[in-house]
Formats: structure tokens, C-alpha cells, sequence
């Protein structure tokens, strides 16, 4: 377990719904569309580019066409997503596709250019751990890029559950002001954080749930109740729900966050817990020992 949430619930759901996620995807690929249209603007010709929570990896496809010269590594902790993610290569722009956890990577320091992540921190129990380990990665001046679910995320489904019981159904998520502290702490510099609020809508309540599980975004907090809802239970939700009906159909609130900023340069110090750590090379420290006389 990380943090809030159950990383074996998370790659069991996400694992599960590697078949049916790109039918149900429209919103992620969209935020994906937004997320990477951040880069156009950007003089960037990196090396190396990482794609974490890579999921199916449309989003990988995507940064591999833009940076044809880079080798590109697509990263996703269930095994399941990243065999679904092979329908995306093409022998003449082929990615690498490796098994792991975002919050232990398995990377040597500073390899990359660019880390990019689409709606996949949300996942993430500790989000300072997380970006801890994207800073090491990162060269200096190398670029972080990555998006994210806020608090107001089906705030609908979250409110009719409150008014049922007192357990988590629902993720809890950050919102802009303590992911870009969190930035800022791990050393990040220059960020730019922005948020857009979709609606969804769905005919009925159990159709949003089936929808859920099929994206895999089930509920994985470490305090929910294990076991199935009792029909009861569930009916009550429903009707709690149903306060939202408007023109027939029931919202569904997802907000995103949008995250950018550098690596800095070598040496510069990050925040662990209340700790600042600051790394330098071998060869610095050799070179600012006084000489002895």
C-alpha cells in the first residue's frame, strides 16, 4: 500500500479494464490532446522522454510522433495495459514499454529530458515521493509535463455517497494549491499549473459506475469497505443522486489539473518531510576541497 490508496486494488482495476479503456477513454484522450498541445510552443528536442501512467499509450504514440529522434519509454503498473499498448507501435516508431511503479522508478539519475504523465498522479499515494523521483530523473533544466484529477472530481457520485454512509467511495484528490507546493517543494522551478472543469452526462447512475469500472477508476482507498454494496444501500445512492437530474440526464463533474515546470540545475536543493537534501557530482566536491598546506 502507498499512502491512501491500495496500489495491488490499483493494478488489479486498471489491469482488468485493459480491454475495455479505449472505448470509454474519450475524456482522458482529450485531456491527453490538451495536456500535449502545452509542448508546441516549447524549443524542446529531448533525447529521452518517459510517458508515466502510459495506460494504453496513445499518449506515447503521440510524444514518439512529435520527437522522432528520442527514445521513448512507456511506463504503466499494470502489466495488462502495457500489452493493450503494443496495438500503438509501428515498426518505425517503436517505444519501450517497461512495468513499474511511479513512485520507485527504475531509472538512473538524471536520464531523461522530458517526463510527461496523463491523468495517472491521482493514483499516486504520495504525491511528494512522486515527484522526488521525477526531479532525480530529470536532467537539469529538463521538463516535467503532466496532468491530474482535482477535488471537484465526481463531486456528484461523492456528495450522494456521504448521504448514505460515512466510508470512502469516492478517490480523494489534490487541488492546484497543494500540487504546485508540492512542486516547489521537490524543487521544481518556474511552474505553471492551470485547471479545466468538464461535465459529463449519463443516463442513469449505474451507467456512470459501469463506466468507472471499464476506465479502471474504481475506488482503491485503503479505508473502503471491501465487499459488494447491498442492493438497499445502493438504491439509497441512487436516489441521493438523482438530485442532479437536469434535461433527463445526471452530471458527472471531472476537473483537471495541468502541471509544467523545469528541473533545475545541478545542485540545487529539494524538500524531503522538513529535510532540504542538496546533491552535487563527485567531481564538484573534489574540486572545493581546500588544498592543504
Amino acid at each position: 500500500m502507498s499512502g491512501i490508496f491500495d496500489l495491488t486494488q490499483v493494478r488489479r482495476s486498471f489491469g482488468r479494464a485493459a480491454a475495455s479503456y479505449d472505448e470509454h477513454a474519450a475524456l482522458q484522450k482529450e485531456v491527453q490532446q490538451r495536456l500535449q498541445e502545452r509542448l508546441d510552443d516549447l524549443p524542446l528536442d529531448p533525447a529521452r522522454v518517459l510517458d508515466v501512467g502510459c495506460g494504453t499509450a496513445h499518449g506515447t504514440a503521440k510524444l514518439r510522433q512529435r520527437y522522432r529522434k528520442a527514445h521513448t519509454i512507456a511506463l504503466d503498473l499494470a502489466l495488462p495495459m502495457l500489452q493493450a499498448a503494443r496495438r500503438q507501435q509501428s515498426w518505425r516508431r517503436p517505444f519501450a514499454r517497461v512495468c513499474a511503479d511511479a513512485e520507485v522508478l527504475p531509472f538512473q539519475d538524471a536520464g531523461f529530458d522530458l517526463v510527461h504523465s496523463n491523468l495517472c498522479l491521482q493514483w499516486c499515494g504520495q504525491l511528494e515521493t512522486v515527484l522526488d523521483e521525477f526531479r532525480r530523473m530529470l536532467r537539469p533544466r529538463g521538463l516535467l509535463l503532466f496532468s491530474t484529477f482535482g477535488p471537484q472530481t465526481l463531486i456528484e457520485l461523492r456528495e450522494a455517497f456521504a448521504r448514505v454512509d460515512q466510508a470512502p467511495h469516492v478517490s480523494r484528490f489534490l487541488d492546484i494549491h497543494q500540487i504546485g507546493d508540492a512542486m516547489l517543494a521537490a524543487g521544481f522551478r518556474d511552474p505553471v499549473l492551470e485547471r479545466d472543469v468538464f461535465t459529463l452526462h449519463h443516463a442513469d447512475v449505474l451507467g456512470l459506475m459501469r463506466e468507472l469500472r471499464a476506465l479502471g477508476a474504481t475506488n482503491a482507498d485503503t479505508g473502503r469497505v471491501r465487499g459488494l454494496t447491498g442492493k438497499q444501500h445502493l438504491r439509497q445512492v441512487i436516489e441521493a443522486y438523482e438530485v442532479h437530474r437536469r434535461d433527463g440526464t445526471l452530471p458527472a463533474t471531472w476537473e483537471v489539473v495541468y502541471a509544467m515546470a523545469w528541473a533545475p540545475e545541478a545542485g540545487q536543493p529539494r524538500r524531503r518531510g522538513s529535510t532540504e537534501i542538496a546533491s552535487f557530482s563527485i567531481d564538484q566536491l573534489r574540486g572545493s576541497r581546500r588544498q592543504r598546506r
